[in-house]
């Protein structure tokens, strides 16, 4: 950047410490003519929004990244007030870069919000700083600026998840307690079928926290990246036979059949085999959330020469042809005509799981056709 040469970021004369940068004519952006195109170079090349600043805070260079994030041209900008061209939250507040080149501040790291020419909010990680030439002059100042708009999408979904669990957890607390406390002050006069059927909301509400609980548990894992596999020889055939005769009664209560097919005995593999369980409870959880009452769903089982396949088809609300590809993003939620959501971790658990097995897990859906998962493990 022509504008800037033989200059320093920050640093004073006195500095003892940076004393030896001072001193380095060979410096990356010194007055050699190779050195100052590496240095243009280098700065075009980084993903990063680069703008040079005179002394009165307005523009003399404008960087590419900052080009396209922005979506002003160099030449739109140049002689212009960084205040008018960024309109930043936190120029009619607090310059940042004011602080510098008073020297109270030797630069200013921040999260602002910067606009774009459509006038559309952007917010961005900044950094400042003041540049001083050989003298210790003040010759202008250089804000750089990082688009952070997907970190804030995944820290607003992150909240929301939270807050849907603790909902959801004083939910079935508040259930629990309600019917407890009903049942210890009228112990003498509840009957038996009362009894009994407070029990099974009791047993039915602390098994939905349960797996609220181990929801959480398996989202911190995922975004820590500690999820272990456990793996010992595991028979597939004895998982799906098992699952299938918990969710067979579930499916009769919704008035959904369910089906199991399995080609032939399955071969033993090693497997974590909680987890395993994990996945499919997951699938055929939603597939019987998601469909109507008179529907089926089926569990269909089949080796090939180098994997094992296994469907859960559903007959469904199907998935919109937008969520497809980020239906196994965590913390997606894709909207659906029934209005059900779930947190948006449960898909992301379940690839997380496959692909530690060695495996891989697709979807086919139309909407309203219904959807097939489909698991590959390796043999």
């Amino acid at each position: 950047m022509a504008r800037i040469q033989n200059s320093q970021v920050t640093k004073k004369p006195g500095d003892e410490k940076h004393r030896g940068e001072e001193r380095g004519k060979d410096s990356w952006c010194s007055r050699s003519a190779t050195d100052q195109l590496y240095c243009e170079s280098m700065i075009k090349s980084m993903p990063v929004g680069v703008v040079a600043l005179s002394p009165d805070l307005h523009i003399v260079e404008f960087s590419p990244w900052a080009e396209k994030l922005t979506g002003y041209s160099c030449s739109d900008v140049i002689g212009h007030s960084c205040g008018d061209v960024l309109r930043g939250g936190m120029c009619n507040i607090d310059c940042p870069l004011k602080a510098v080149i008073n020297q109270l501040k030797p630069f200013v790291q921040l999260e602002t919000t910067i606009r774009d020419r459509e006038g559309r909010i952007i917010p961005v990680r900044m950094g400042t700083a003041g540049i001083f030439d050989m003298n210790g002059k003040l010759i202008g100042g250089v804000e750089t600026f990082v688009d952070i708009t997907d970190l804030k999408n995944l820290e607003r979904q992150r909240a929301n998840i939270i807050s849907m669990f603790a909902h959801d957890m004083r939910s079935s607390l508040t259930g629990i307690h309600g019917i407890g406390l009903r049942l210890l002050r009228h112990v003498d006069e509840v009957d038996v079928e009362t009894r009994r059927k407070s029990l099974e909301i009791l047993t039915r509400e602390a098994a939905k926290l349960e797996s609220l609980v181990d929801d959480f548990l398996e989202f911190s894992r995922l975004e820590t990246g500690t999820m272990k596999l456990h793996f010992s020889a595991t028979s597939l055939d004895s998982v799906l036979e098992e699952l299938f005769e918990l969710y067979r009664g579930k499916a009769a209560e919704k008035g959904i059949e369910l089906t199991l097919q399995i080609g032939e005995i399955l071969p033993v593999i090693e497997a974590d085999v909680q987890r395993l369980r994990r996945v499919f409870t997951n699938l055929l959880d939603n597939a019987l959330k998601f469909s109507p009452v008179g529907r089926t769903v089926a569990i269909v089982a089949h080796e090939t020469d180098r994997e094992i396949v296994i469907s859960i088809k559903d007959e469904g609300v199907g998935i919109e042809a937008e969520d497809l590809p980020h239906i196994f993003e965590i913390f997606y939620r894709g909207s659906t005509p029934s209005g059900k959501e779930g947190h948006g971790l449960g898909l992301a658990t379940v690839k997380a799981i496959v692909e530690g097995h060695g495996g891989r897990i697709i979807v086919a859906s139309d909407p309203g056709q219904g959807a097939t998962f489909t698991v590959f493990l390796p043999k």
